[in-house]
């Protein structure tokens, strides 16, 4: 089975997951957490593209076209003082 999104560019395959926990220890926006046997997508929507979760990720569980992340949501953040870029609605954008 394979996770794809339509908001971004993540895709998931929880059967290739060794459940090492490093996707939900590097990626800055919560998307992953661990699971009893594989690791969990509980927040695909918050997914900046930032490629930290790929990067990390031995098996090759994790694809996304890092570095086409929302740019509106991180000069937003910058802008307005946030600790964290979301991306949706409240950012402007249509991501």
């Amino acid at each position: 089975m394979k996770i794809k999104s339509k908001i971004n560019t993540l895709t998931y395959r929880p059967k290739l997951c060794t459940n090492c926990g490093l996707c939900s220890i590097v990626c800055p926006q919560g998307v992953f957490e661990p699971g009893e046997s594989t690791a969990r997508m509980v927040n695909r929507r918050a997914c900046i593209e930032c490629g930290a979760c790929m990067l990390n990720c031995e098996s090759g569980a994790i694809q996304v076209e890092a570095g086409v992340g929302c740019a509106a949501a991180m000069i937003q953040a910058a802008i307005t003082g946030q600790e964290e870029p979301t991306c949706g609605p409240s950012c402007g954008c249509d991501c």
